[in-house]
This record gives structure tokens, C-alpha cells and sequence, in this order.
């Protein structure tokens, strides 16, 4: 049954069937539009030119962008967690849709920079609250393959936006059309999220579900939700456990590369290997749309073996061992079609390791509290918002003192070498797949 309240709408009985996978969808979707209309990178070396602005500049306007996502989302996951999801998530969609279409008209560069972070806070809200609710509507079985969906927003929107300014870049000519057309989906995809998406009651988000067998028998065991300590804050109580925050900066600092080519993608291709900007463009996409599909595959092989730890660590080790070729190819010439193989494989290493990983740092965070799943992946939306706002400050500089391939090199190093250990210090299974005794709580 559903709550009178049109904003937070609950239910009152865990959603089965087609249903659940329909509102994990929503999810889903909610998170791809947030994360989809702040993309920039597909006409970064075009809007640049017509403001001016330097690499270094661009940096710094970059930094404070991440930041406010960064503090919106420690400020909104715990909110979610007390209030629900949907009452926060369905107004900021709306809000940055009004933003999308501004950016076709900015002309300044302080215009870019009120825009620029007016989106970034907005994605913030929406990391928590999405990461909360596909937690939700996914038991432990299949949270891998939910989490890999999930990451469609982040992952989906950059090879979608890559794809389109490679399509519609050549037929436009101006960076303003991928704005407009980034608004009209945006607005559109959010009139549906509006009416479609509904929240879990407080009282079946403080379970454990492990599988959808058990839907029915928590749905019967679902008792009121336990009031927390009014002394202890929600963030308090997942900081008191450090295996959760040292495994969100593990994997934020192995993400610089996919921070890289998110942000600079294009303009790597353009300034290292000489290709145009709708060239750049339609090849970045090729590492999005890999890295979406073998985040998929990895994430159901995960969820057959129920085994997180030992794949991402595959994943990792793989990754370090390609980047080495992959830096041997700047200063060289290379085709098209041999660049589309090379950033293919890179999204193909990085997806292996991060499939398992999401599922892995939920079910750590619901082992220490259910209901606290905003919570926690609020804190972690800040901490690998922090990791590209440094590197945005120190990235210029590398770039400009020695290059492309220098930034490379330095960020695949660095995040192998601090990811690897800290995924030790992680709660899970590395080889045995004996199923939790634990299946609800």
C-alpha cells in the first residue's frame, strides 16, 4: 500500500516481480538523467576555445564543481535515510533540467561556473539517493547485476553523451546543441521519474534481503523501525567503521583514469594522437559502451558466484598490466581503428574491477546498519568527488609540464597501488560461495 503523500510515496509491502525490476529501472533511469546532464567533456575542447580558457583555469572551475557534489551528497544521504529518497531526488531532477538548457546560453566564464556547480550539487543529491534506492529493490543474489545497471548513470551518460555529440556534433557545428538536446531528455525523462518512482517504508529498509524467495517472509517479519540513537548521527555511525570509508578511497583513487577520460577523454585524443573533435568524441565512446557491458557480465558472474573480492582483484591487476602498454602508445601513430581497441580493453580492465565492488561496499554498509544506506553511499559520493578535485588542481600541471602521458601513467600507478590493499581490508567471502545464514534481518 502507498502513503498518501505525492512526493514520498512508500511502500508498505517489498514490490516483487515485475514490478521490483520496474522501480529498480526507474532507479536506474533517475540516476543516468542526473549524471547525464552534467556532461561537458564531449565539447570541452569547443567551449573552451570560444571562452578562452585555459586548461588550468578550467581546473579550478572543475574542482569546485566536484566539491559541491561532494558536500551535497554528505549533506542529503543521511536526510534520504531519515525521510526517504524520492522527496529529495524528484524536485533536484527538475531543478537541474532548468540548468541544462542555461548552459546553451552561457557566454562568460563565471555564467559556466554558477551553472557548473548548480549541476554538480544537484548529481550529489542524486548519487545517495539512487545508490539507496537500488539497494531497496535489490536482494544480495542479484545486487552485483543492480549496481552494474546503476552505474549506467555515471558510466552510460558519458559513452551516451560521447555517442551523440559524435552523431549530432557534424550536423549542428556548435557545442549549444548537445545542451539542448541534453535538456529535452532530461526534461521528458523526468515527468516519467516523476510519476513512476516510489520509496520503501522505513520498516523494510531496516532488513537484509537475500534473495527474492524471501520477499514474503519479510515482508511478514518487518517489524517498526527501531528509533537510532538521537546522540549518534547517521554519518557518526558509518565513520565508526573505518573497512567502509578506506574501501570508498581505494576505489576513488583507482578511478583517476576513469576520472581522466571522463573529463578529458576527448581532449587527450585530440591533443596526443592529433584526431578532430568529432573524432575524439565517437572514439571516447567506445570506452563507455565497453566498459557498460562488461560491467554487466561481471556483475551477473559475481552474483552466480556470490563472490566480490577475488574478481575485483582480477580486475585490478589485469588493469595495471594493460595501462603499461597502453602509456607505450603516446608519441606514436595511431589509426582510428587501433585507438578504438586500445580505449576498449581500458574500459574492459576498469569495469572487471568495479562491478563487484559496488555490491561489495553495499552489502559491508548493510552489515553495519540497513537502514543506512544513503548514509553511507553519501559519504562515499564525497569521497570520490574529493579524489578528482585533486585531481583537477594538480592534473594542469602535470599536463602542461609533461604531458599527457606522464598524467597516465602517474594515475593508473597510483590507484593500483593504494586500491589493492585497502580491498583487503574489505568483509566478503574471496573464494567460498556458501550462501549467508544471515538471509534476513
Amino acid at each position: 500500500m502507498l502513503k498518501a503523500t505525492f512526493l514520498s510515496r512508500e511502500l508498505d509491502t517489498y514490490p516483487a516481480g515485475g514490478y521490483r525490476v520496474w522501480l529498480l529501472s526507474i532507479a536506474i533511469l533517475a540516476n543516468f538523467i542526473a549524471s547525464y546532464e552534467s556532461q561537458i567533456a564531449p565539447v570541452l575542447p569547443l567551449l573552451l576555445n570560444d571562452l578562452n580558457m585555459d586548461l588550468q583555469l578550467y581546473g579550478i572551475l572543475s574542482a569546485v564543481s566536484i566539491l559541491a557534489a561532494a558536500l551535497s551528497s554528505l549533506l542529503f544521504g543521511p536526510l534520504a535515510d531519515k525521510y526517504g529518497r524520492v522527496i529529495f531526488l524528484v524536485p533536484s531532477l527538475f531543478l537541474t533540467t532548468i540548468c541544462v538548457f542555461g548552459m546553451a546560453f552561457v557566454e562568460t566564464i563565471s555564467q559556466l561556473f554558477v551553472l557548473r556547480v548548480l549541476l554538480s550539487f544537484v548529481d550529489g543529491v542524486a548519487f545517495g539517493m539512487t545508490a539507496g534506492l537500488v539497494r531497496d529493490f535489490s536482494p544480495r543474489m542479484g545486487r552485483a547485476l543492480a549496481y552494474s545497471f546503476w552505474t549506467f548513470g555515471p558510466v552510460g551518460s558519458n559513452f551516451f553523451a560521447s555517442a551523440m555529440a559524435g552523431w549530432t556534433l557534424p550536423i549542428y557545428g556548435s557545442w549549444q546543441s548537445q545542451f539542448y538536446i541534453a535538456g529535452t531528455i532530461a526534461l521528458l525523462s523526468s515527468v516519467v521519474i516523476l510519476f513512476a518512482i516510489r520509496d520503501l517504508s522505513p520498516r523494510l529498509r531496516d532488513q537484509i534481503v537475500h534473495s527474492t524467495d524471501q520477499l514474503p517472509e519479510a515482508n511478514e517479519k518487518a517489524a517498526p523501525v527501531q528509533p537510532h540513537h538521537e546522540n549518534e548521527s547517521r554519518m557518526k555511525q558509518i565513520l565508526r567503521v573505518p573497512h567502509l570509508w578506506l574501501s570508498s578511497i581505494g576505489i576513488s583513487v583507482y578511478l583517476l583514469i576513469y576520472f581522466t577520460m571522463a573529463g578529458f577523454g576527448p581532449k587527450i585524443l585530440v591533443d596526443s594522437f592529433g584526431f578532430e573533435a568529432h573524432q575524439a568524441a565517437s572514439i571516447a565512446k567506445y570506452f563507455w559502451m565497453f566498459n557498460l557491458g562488461v560491467l554487466l557480465v561481471v556483475g551477473w558472474i559475481s552474483d552466480r558466484l556470490q563472490l566480490r573480492k577475488i574478481i575485483s582483484l582480477i580486475g585490478a591487476v589485469s588493469f595495471g598490466l594493460y595501462m603499461i602498454y597502453f602509456v607505450s602508445l603516446f608519441g606514436t601513430k595511431v589509426s582510428e581503428g587501433a585507438m578504438i581497441v586500445s580505449v576498449s580493453m581500458l574500459g574492459t580492465f576498469m569495469a572487471i574491477t568495479y562491478a563487484p565492488w559496488n555490491a561489495l561496499f553495499s552489502e559491508n554498509a548493510e552489515d553495519v546498519n540497513p537502514s543506512l544506506q544513503s548514509t553511507a553511499w553519501g559519504l562515499h559520493g564525497a569521497i570520490i568527488r574529493i579524489v578528482p578535485v585533486i585531481m583537477n588542481l594538480v592534473l594542469p600541471s602535470v599536463v602542461t609540464g609533461y604531458g599527457w602521458e606522464t598524467w597516465v601513467a602517474i594515475a593508473s600507478l597510483v590507484g593500483v597501488v593504494v586500491y589493492v590493499p585497502l580491498l583487503f581490508m574489505t568483509k566478503g567471502k574471496w573464494f567460498s560461495k556458501k550462501p549467508s545464514e544471515a538471509v534476513v534481518q
